[in-house]
């Protein structure tokens, strides 16, 4: 078994193990050695591969769903990946709880702002190529800042009030959203700074 391999392996199990965890009690009250002994691994593996268990929390969300979503096609796709990280959400609701209750909304939101920056830009990057349009760099990167931050809002603002939020209603309108507006600005000529 090649390196790559034995290090993800590695790392799933590590990850099953803080799952497994993440469902008996919070995080803040999980420890490396409970995590290493569930895993059948040494302190030094475990360190090797992550600097804490917050680094393992992200790995994990990253490796289940995020990851996940970067193989769409996404401007043809949003809608089947924004359906695939609310389905993720509803499954894996004692993680995401679990999470909330260590990091905060404000730290769960910096968590997922990280990750969302690829999927916007590989976003952005698609209607570029599909419009043949490209934007100024700085108004790229305003626009990436922009519909990340709104993607990331929404998504805690749904985690949070999942009980009187609709979801078929919220993605519907962010669906709705990212369709109109992005392939809106793209159709228009770029803004101009003001004077």
């Amino acid at each position: 078994m090649k390196h790559e391999e034995i290090s993800l392996t590695t790392k799933r199990a590590l990850a099953a193990a803080l799952k497994d965890a993440m469902a008996r009690k919070p995080l803040q009250k999980i420890t490396v050695t409970e995590l290493i002994q569930a895993a059948d691994v040494n302190r030094k593996t475990f360190y090797y591969h992550f600097s804490d268990i917050y680094e393992l929390l992200k790995w994990t969300l990253e490796e289940e769903a995020l990851d996940e979503v970067k193989h769409y096609d996404l401007l043809r796709d949003y809608e089947r990946a924004i359906a695939f990280i609310m389905d993720y959400v509803e499954r894996n609701d004692y993680i995401i709880t679990c999470a909330w209750d260590a990091m905060g909304q404000d730290g769960l939101k910096r968590f997922f702002r990280v990750d969302f920056q690829d999927i916007v830009v590989d976003l952005i990057a698609s209607a570029e190529r599909r419009t043949g349009v490209t934007l100024e760099a700085d108004y790229r990167a305003f626009l990436t800042q922009f519909y990340i931050e709104a993607l990331s809002g929404m998504l805690i603002q749904w985690i949070q009030h999942r009980e009187s939020y609709d979801r078929d209603r919220v993605a519907g309108f962010t669906i709705r959203i990212i369709r109109d507006s992005l392939l809106g600005i793209l159709r228009v000529d770029p803004p101009r700074a003001a004077p």
